[in-house]
């Protein structure tokens, strides 16, 4: 019988050092009904260390709307379930977010029990600002793709903080030079509370230096963060103006917008709004 009201937890587990668990984590996974885990053998692992018997069931990013629903459907039946990942804070790059909509649609009561997340701590010890951050996950694994989205941030002010995998670390640095320029200032932080914990803050071009250098930071689990732009925006210029006219004459002018604003630095929604001054009361009808 569980000890804990009927509801799905939302379980922070250590992401390295097992003694980062909470006192609370530890009672919640030992006093619910059932823990469903991205990975039954990783987690199996923790709580046999915590020397928990609680029951173990598969949810990850493979699992069915069914079974989501069999989980929603133990607890308003009484039962009390835990969700974790392999490590961290759940919900945070992983897909545990549906079965929490799928509670939350069902009237079950979510309740967070917060822990080790490796953005949080990342950004704790990276020494760039962090009043503003922007968590944008991991980045695409084709560089096409990867490019076009380092692209779209490179204008962005608040510090970048993307995970990223170890055999990727190489191309992903050189693809940030190359859209964000070798100054920027970033923090590489791999293998955070694990023995061989990195944290080296540098301009992305060293980075790159620092990386090719040594083969042993491509290895374990990466945070980049990068520093948000600090460049004052380009003016809207007379050409600049002429060309917005121009492509919104074709375009819908919010797509033509986000279009040039890629080319020219401008956020899309001033070059927008620039335009739409210029065309009256009834232009954004």
């Amino acid at each position: 019988m569980s000890t804990v009201e009927a509801a799905l937890y939302i379980v922070a587990t250590p992401i390295g050092n097992l003694e980062d668990i909470t006192l609370r984590a530890i009672a919640t996974l030992r006093s619910v009904n059932l823990v469903a885990a991205e990975d039954t053998r990783h987690t199996r692992r923790l709580l046999q260390h915590l020397e928990i018997d609680t029951p173990l069931t598969a949810y990850h990013e493979h699992s069915s709307d069914a079974e989501a629903a069999r989980l929603c459907q133990r607890i308003v039946s009484g039962e009390a379930v835990a969700l974790v990942s392999d490590a961290g804070t759940p919900m945070i790059s992983d897909p545990g977010y549906r079965l929490v909509r799928a509670a939350q649609a069902a009237g079950v009561r979510v309740v967070p029990v917060p822990g080790a997340c490796a953005a949080i701590a990342a950004l704790s010890a990276s020494g760039l600002p962090s009043d503003r951050f922007l968590f944008a996950g991991f980045l695409p694994a084709r560089a096409a793709a990867r490019r076009t989205r380092l692209t779209a941030l490179a204008r962005e002010s608040a510090t970048l903080v993307f995970y990223e995998a170890p055999h990727r670390l190489q191309e992903t640095l050189d693809d940030l030079v190359l859209c964000l320029g070798e100054a920027r200032e970033a923090t590489l932080a791999r293998e955070l509370s694990k023995a061989f914990e990195t944290l080296h803050r540098d301009t992305l071009g060293n980075l790159v230096a620092f990386v090719a250098g040594d083969s042993n930071q491509c290895r374990g689990e990466i945070v980049l963060l990068v520093a948000g732009c600090t460049a004052p925006e380009p003016e809207v210029d007379a050409p600049l103006a002429e060309l917005m006219q121009a492509l919104a004459s074709r375009l819908p002018p919010r797509e033509a917008a986000s279009l040039l604003s890629t080319y020219s630095g401008v956020r899309k929604n001033r070059l927008y709004s620039d335009w739409l001054a210029g065309q009256g009361p009834s232009a954004d009808s």
